[in-house]
């Protein structure tokens, strides 16, 4: 997708002499299908023949060339795919998840035939404002063309598809709309699938060294400050919590910090992702069946850098600092120990009652540090932190807990725009006490009961009175829901709703 070029033209179908023709077709009040107009004939042609019905996501392809109502169709085919009944779709997000799973289908489509340079035709139907339409179609192609294939050297003796190349939107209407709206696509989609990209690489592939300097690349590219918090300087910080889960590893942590600042002041959103590159469990050593699976344990981290390319592209009116800390949980000689009492940034001691409870360590001393260093407006963190979300909300949600109602509702807002739903857990003394520790602080863990909410417990202790919100997305982030659009494997959920809620904000709304 990252080489994909997005053409929006008012030219017409007569002209295209490419893959793939897509036309798409709605579902009238009457039960009428209709599309383009220079397609109409050859689809009341099916409906009569009741071999086309227009239900979402059916198709039906044709081979040109052949005139229809007076115009010359050239390209190698065409698709007619269904939407089904449009105007009966009173949300506008069941609108953008309709033609965000359309584009899925296109792509996929696309890959079954070699379709390299595929042209989607859009026609003016009911309400529906086209650049909407265009948007999500374009989004959802762009993220269902994805594919991981760098390590596969001899695949096979076919050619292999290299995805799409081109991808032309013709539309009546304001060009200049639709290129925005378009642009916007764009950006999402690739920052969703450079997350993809991070999570996909093997433990040894992506260290907190690589972290370090996609950071670096991001700031020279886009005029950000960009700084690396190195393990030397941790040690004089006094980050207990990195330093603790870093102790039985060969790589040496890094805590990559993207600082974005609008011309004119305003709030600050700082963005901390969980960058653990990969997590044996440490002492506490996982199970070997799925632990292959940890090199995804990062996701969080590769949400939060890759989101910050979109908005440096975007510049938005909102400061936005990403912190990233970056470690991998191994189980070497001097590696943390049940038992053993650390101390994190800024003073509160913890004790260390299970290894495999790692992420928070990392994330607090993060926050921490963020907090004192930023002063934020608000806080949000991104971590793929405990496996109890899975047995809570399986894959089809992510969890989300927080501090402040206004920052919770616009995150979760932000991710119903997205196809990334999040469900609210709660918060309360009941489950601090839960972590209260009889030689320390606090401890890591509270035991299996409520352990997604002890677990956002253990952060809330680090972050004060700042208005904060907890994504756990150890249940989205790989296996998600089965969509169009998203591949097997991660999914770079998260991206998105970061870029949404930034597009969205406003500055002064937020309420401690």
């Amino acid at each position: 997708m990252k080489n994909t070029k997005v053409i929006i033209s008012k030219d017409g179908v007569s002209d295209y002499s490419g893959d793939l023709l897509i036309c798409l077709t709605t579902i009238n009040k009457d039960d009428k299908l209709s599309g383009a107009d220079f397609i109409q004939p050859e689809i009341d042609s099916f409906q009569k023949k009741e071999e086309f019905s227009g239900k979402k996501g059916e198709g039906v392809v044709l081979y040109p060339p052949f005139n229809t109502n007076g115009t010359r169709i050239m390209g190698k085919r065409v698709l007619l795919l269904g939407t089904g009944k449009i105007d009966d779709i009173d949300s506008t997000n069941e609108l953008r998840e309709l033609f965000r799973s359309s584009g899925g289908i296109i792509a996929d489509f696309c890959r079954k035939t070699s379709a390299e340079n595929p042209c989607i035709v859009l026609h003016k139907s009911g309400d529906i404002k086209l650049q909407l339409a265009a948007e999500y179609l374009t989004e959802g192609v762009l993220l269902g063309d994805y594919s991981f294939k760098k390590y596969k050297i001899n695949d096979d003796d076919k050619k292999q598809y290299p995805g799409i190349k081109k991808l032309l939107i013709t539309a009546p209407g304001q060009i200049s709309a639709l290129k925005k709206n378009c642009r916007r696509a764009v950006n999402s989609a690739f920052s969703t699938v450079t997350a993809r990209d991070m999570a996909n690489e093997p433990g040894n592939g992506w260290t907190p060294d690589h972290f370090a300097r996609h950071a670096e690349i991001i700031a020279k590219n886009h005029k950000l400050k960009c700084r690396i918090i190195e393990k030397s300087e941790m040690i004089t910080l006094g980050m207990g919590g990195i330093l603790a889960v870093n102790q039985g590893s060969v790589e040496p942590p890094k805590l990559v910090i993207l600082e974005y600042r609008p011309k004119k002041k305003s709030d600050t959103i700082l963005m901390i992702g969980k960058g653990l590159t990969f997590d044996s469990g440490g002492v506490s050593l996982k199970p070997a069946a799925g632990m292959m699976d940890m090199k995804y344990d990062m996701c969080g981290g590769a949400a939060v850098i890759s989101a910050m390319e979109t908005i440096a592209r975007e510049k938005p009116d909102v400061g936005v600092v990403a912190m990233i800390p970056s470690t991998d949980n191994m189980s070497g000689a001097d590696a943390l120990k049940p038992g053993d009492i650390i101390t994190h940034y800024g003073g509160i001691t913890s004790e260390i009652e299970n290894t495999d409870a790692e992420g928070r360590l990392i994330l607090a001393d993060a926050m921490a540090y963020g907090i004192e260093q930023y002063k934020p407006t608000c806080v949000i963190d991104l971590a793929t932190l405990t496996g109890a979300v899975i047995i809570a909300l399986g894959h089809h949600r992510t969890g989300i807990l927080g501090t402040n109602d206004y920052l919770v509702k616009s995150l979760t807002r932000a991710g119903s725009i997205c196809g990334e739903p999040l469900w609210r857990l709660p918060l309360g003394e009941e489950y601090s006490k839960q972590i209260d520790s009889e030689v320390a602080d606090i401890k890591n863990t509270g035991g299996k009961p409520g352990g997604t909410i002890t677990a956002a417990a253990y952060l809330q202790k680090f972050a004060g009175d700042v208005p904060w919100a907890h994504l756990d997305i150890a249940g989205t982030a790989w296996d998600f829901t089965k969509k169009t659009y998203i591949p097997k494997g991660p999914s770079g959920t998260g991206v998105r709703t970061l870029i949404e809620l930034v597009r969205r904000w406003k500055n002064g709304q937020i309420k401690k």
